[in-house]
């Protein structure tokens, strides 16, 4: 939900803001004062591309700021700036930190929809339509379409696993001799992972145990030996006792030499039985050196480690062991993929059902909807057309489309072939209201949904956006009075005059907004429009 925005130098705007409500807010004004620039504003504002001609007359760059409180997100909103220079270099921030717009668009984007003719292009796609009836009927369908989705890719893993068996058969005879060859003279070492860390480990210190042992003996006699670190330090202790009776504080040193005494000996006692640990073994060491020369020679052949020799090794047994088979890897791996296949069918069946059960449900509760926004007997259906299994997708195993039929007598055909913008403006806002708060959409910003409407048919858009507006954040710009006096916040787009034109957008309540209704439905501030427009705005609360 947008909180506020702030605008400076977008087209005709030099420095504006907008604090919506959370319900219905109306941008109101007349034509040319330059509300699309406010539209233009929200666009960079969810991500979409910047363009360097959309910076103000005179100035070095354009800058969208605004505060958003996103579903879950931080309680205390988040600040997003995005700033365009007229040479064309752009820059992205969210909560002060550098972003880019791929981030803007999933973050801001994904939650504010900009519904107007030209923009609203989703409900002209028909990869979008199966999104939008499974987000509708999501109790009904969510655990058929989990269920497809696993069943799906384990179709996937084991097709390919059968292509790589059978790769592998193919090329079993080519490469077998090889195989056999790299599998008989890595088994004569018998090497294990386990075995070669333990020798990296140990043969260091077989190789040099004569020095360990001399480094070790010597420290052990510094320490242990007469007048060697202990006898010195127990004479130090016995000195500062004696001379304790004079002055106390001397104690306290003799304690703290007394504790490192401790350590010392402890040290001298591990040194004793490293050093008696310690064994010359030629014999002992000459297989070491032999072991480890085996395991590099074949690590420098089938390396660079021994991870990459065991796998060499395990890669060869397999090979040999399908040689060998006769071809029963192939056929289970076959079979496994049969059975996936059939489970896949099952699991495709039940998510088509779902989903059959749900269309209808939806398509009249859009109908019910449209027929509210005088659209006569209009309606929207939706087909679902099974495709062939190789055009399967994680989306579903059938096409899933919204059909627009003008009237009843009249043949449905795709919404994106025959709907006028008007209608499909009409229709998208009937959709927006049946799903309520399953879209996942908080804000929906409409431009030209009123294009062509009046008389019963505005009174209607107008209660249809007020009902939307109690599930989401609705700014509207508006030429009807009928929504305007909906609104619970009404902003008025001026533009003023001079050698560069300035767009300013000003909240409007009590007589000012009186003054706009008036204007709105007659042109003029006559006390016969102002009368209707009290009436009207009465009526509206």
């Amino acid at each position: 939900m947008i909180d506020e925005l702030c605008v400076h130098n977008v087209a005709l705007i030099r420095e504006a803001s907008l604090v919506p409500s959370s319900g219905l807010t109306v941008l109101t004004g007349e034509t040319g004062t330059g509300k699309t620039a406010l539209l233009s504003a929200i666009k960079l504002l969810v991500g979409e591309r910047a363009d360097a001609s959309a910076v103000r007359e005179g100035a070095d760059a354009l800058e969208v700021e605004a505060r958003v409180y996103l579903r879950g997100g931080d309680p205390d909103g988040n600040v997003v700036r995005r700033r365009v220079e007229a040479a064309g270099r752009g820059r992205v921030q969210i909560d002060g930190h550098m972003a880019s717009v791929r981030e803007l668009s999933e973050t801001i984007g994904s939650t504010i929809d900009l519904c107007g003719q030209h923009e609203h292009q989703r409900l002209l796609d028909p990869a979008a339509h199966v999104a939008l009836l499974d987000a509708w009927a999501s109790d009904r369908i969510a655990l058929a379409r989990d269920a497809y989705v696993a069943a799906l890719a384990e179709a996937r893993s084991a097709a390919e696993e059968l292509e790589r068996i059978v790769e592998m058969s193919r090329a079993a005879d080519e490469r077998l001799d090889e195989a056999s060859f790299v599998l008989r003279r890595i088994d004569e070492v018998r090497p294990s992972q386990e075995e070669y860390d333990e020798l990296e480990a140990a043969l260091p210190r077989a190789e040099h145990a004569e020095a360990i042992l001399r480094s070790v003996a010597g420290a052990y006699e510094g320490v242990s030996d007469d007048g060697g670190a202990a006898d010195v330090l127990s004479d130090a202790i016995s000195w500062l006792r004696d001379a304790s009776s004079f002055d106390p504080a001397l104690d306290d040193y003799a304690e703290r030499l007394e504790s490192s005494l401790i350590d010392i000996e402890d040290v001298a006692a591990d040194l004793r039985r490293y050093r008696d640990s310690v064994e010359l073994d030629p014999e002992e060491l000459d297989r070491m050196q032999t072991r480890m020369a085996t395991f590099r020679g074949l690590m420098r052949t089938y390396g660079p480690s021994m991870s990459d020799v065991l796998a060499r090794r395990a890669s060869a047994a397999e090979l040999v062991e399908a040689a060998r088979d006769g071809g029963e890897r192939e056929r289970k791996a076959r079979k496994a993929v049969e059975a996936a296949e059939a489970r896949l069918a099952v699991a495709a069946d039940a998510l088509d059902a779902a989903r059959s059960e749900a269309a209808p449900l939806l398509s009249r509760a859009v109908s019910e909807v449209m027929a509210q926004l005088e659209m006569g007997t209009a309606s929207l259906s939706v087909q679902i057309e099974r495709l062939a299994r190789k055009q399967w997708t994680t989306a579903g195993p059938s096409r899933v489309e919204l059909l627009y039929r003008p009237a009843a007598g009249l043949t449905a055909r795709p919404l994106r072939r025959i709907a006028s913008g008007g209608e499909v403006s009409r229709v998208m806002l009937a959709c927006k209201v049946v799903l309520g708060e399953a879209d996942g959409t908080e804000t929906l910003v409409f431009d030209e949904v009123d294009a062509g409407v009046g008389g019963a048919t505005a009174v209607a858009l107008a209660q249809v956006l007020a009902r939307l507006a109690k599930t989401h954040q609705v700014i509207v710009v508006t030429h009807l009075a009928q929504v305007a006096v909906m609104g619970q916040t009404h902003y008025l787009v001026q533009k003023s005059g001079g050698d560069v034109p300035e767009t300013s957008l000003v909240p409007i309540e009590g007589e000012g907004r009186v003054a706009e209704i008036a204007r709105m439905l007659s042109g003029d501030t006559s006390e016969t429009s102002l009368a209707h427009a009290r009436e009207m705005l009465a009526q509206a609360r």
